[in-house]
């Protein structure tokens, strides 16, 4: 099954109301050219709240409900549209706030929310005041789109997160993002998704948002891989566009990750894996 997916690459500035508005315009747009999928950045229609660090408890009142005015409205449109959507907001549950992607399907049901499961801290990105970890695991969602799974900017760093999406069977995994310019050596982000798809058998699909805020300039560059690990569509940097791509979810079936890595993997051996001189390795002893 050939799927058009489309990752909408946009700014958002401080009126809610305008940036949800205009994500409402891009879902038009895409499903108008074929796209059966249309997948957004983190935060796609807020500013990027962590740039500066929490003072005190997370600021619930800059984060929203799910079901919530956000939601239903993308869930009224794909129903309209007959196209699957994966959001991404700031979520607010009683006292706790998550980094979350709602995934609605093409009929508008809400088919449950993946939460960010690790949470960073560093200059620009003071994540750990604002979210806590995720508590729903690495669903995989059976969608009109296909099987998709999700994983939220920081959480693409641990291959452990990709192979359990991958083990799920996944056939496509979006992964909403906040990268800046010169956050990291260029073309890291590229190869770090090219090797995941390639060594679990899907494909990879980063929506990275774009913009100068307080303290960030947010890159573009959006992209997708298939399970070869070719980029297979890119979209510029620096500037809002809607990126589709093709993705026949054949090639996953028969993909080197499913009919090879996959099938003579050996997770019995992780246990010994982690011993060192037939101790168990102590992740918190930094000096071994």
């Amino acid at each position: 099954m050939v799927t058009r997916i489309a990752l909408v690459q946009q700014e958002a500035d401080k009126d809610r109301r305008v940036n949800t508005e205009r994500g409402l315009a891009a879902v038009r747009e895409a499903a108008g050219r074929g796209a059966r999928l249309v997948a957004f950045p983190e935060l796609a229609f807020t500013p990027f709240f962590p740039q500066r660090p929490a003072c005190g408890p997370p600021p619930l009142e800059l984060a929203e409900e799910v079901p919530g005015p956000t939601t239903e409205a993308f869930s009224g449109l794909a129903k309209e549209l007959g196209v699957v959507i994966v959001l991404n907001l700031y979520e607010r549950v009683g006292d706790c706030a998550f980094d979350s992607s709602p995934v609605i399907d093409a009929d508008g049901r809400l088919l449950g929310v993946t939460r960010m499961l690790h949470i960073a801290e560093m200059p620009a990105f003071h994540e750990q005041g604002y979210y806590a970890p995720g508590d729903l695991g690495m669903p995989v969602y059976a969608t009109a789109a296909g099987r998709l799974g999700v994983a939220i900017c920081y959480d693409r760093h641990y291959p452990e997160v990709m192979r359990a999406l991958a083990l799920r069977g996944a056939e496509l995994v979006v992964v909403p993002q906040a990268g800046a310019v010169d956050e990291w050596p260029e073309g890291l982000f590229e190869a770090e998704m090219r090797v995941a798809a390639f060594q679990n058998g899907y494909f990879t699909a980063l929506a990275n948002r774009v913009g100068r805020e307080e303290l960030l300039e947010f890159a573009g560059g959006s992209f997708v891989c298939d399970p070869q690990g070719r980029v297979i569509a890119r979209a510029p940097a620096g500037e809002g566009y809607i990126l589709y791509a093709d993705c026949d979810l054949a090639a996953v079936a028969n993909s080197p990750a499913r009919r090879l890595f996959l099938r003579d993997r050996r997770p019995e051996l992780v246990p010994a894996l982690l011993c060192l001189d037939d101790e168990r390795w102590d992740i918190s002893d930094r000096t071994r």
